[in-house]
């Protein structure tokens, strides 16, 4: 079986679990999360690799990171993740890319990231449930961060924090590539 299929059949028999957990109905949680109620059953069953962004907004929607979500089996109190083991949930053909370190529950979903951007490119992230924070470090290159539509220019050695309840945008405008640690701190769902 390949990472790609055990990937999704970990994220179907996971959305399954914490929807059902939750208590949510396929429409009660689609509307949470912004995506159909067809889309879910097709990713409950195993039938589709949806996007990233329709993961996180079904992790945000369930109060649950995306490592919970593709977590191939419950682990043991300490989960160390070899780096054949991180995912790698985006990348652009000039290098650019974004892996998922590890993640947990505490109380909420805390994810920790590493993220490269190469020149001219970035990312952008829809507007996580209100009270998400996210903290990075930028290791090398400089990053143009825009948080609620303002620029914000961190270079390597410096670090920031902010709400990330409104659209943000990962950019690097420089010359070199941008590597950076981030933290995503989603709170739990009430």
């Amino acid at each position: 079986m390949s990472d790609l299929d055990l990937l999704t059949q970990s994220l179907g028999r996971n959305v399954k679990r914490w929807r059902t957990e939750r208590g949510f109905t396929l429409e009660a949680l689609a509307a949470r999360a912004g995506v159909s109620r067809g889309m879910l059953i097709q990713i409950e069953q195993a039938r589709t690799n949806p996007s990233l962004g329709t993961v996180v907004k079904i992790g945000d929607a369930l109060g649950v990171s995306i490592t919970t979500l593709l977590d191939f089996e419950g682990g043991p109190q300490v989960r160390v993740v070899p780096p054949e083991q991180a995912v790698r949930m985006w990348s652009s053909d000039a290098g650019s890319e974004s892996i998922l370190l590890a993640g947990t529950e505490a109380p909420g979903p805390l994810e920790l990231w590493q993220w490269r951007l190469m020149p001219g490119e970035g990312s952008s992230s829809d507007p996580h449930p209100a009270g998400t924070v996210e903290l990075l470090h930028v290791t090398a290159g400089e990053l143009t961060l825009v948080v609620g539509g303002v620029e914000h220019r961190v270079p390597a050695g410096s670090s920031a924090s902010y709400e990330a309840g409104t659209e943000h945008i990962y950019r690097n405008d420089g010359t070199e590539p941008a590597e950076l640690i981030l933290t995503v701190s989603v709170p739990p769902v009430r």
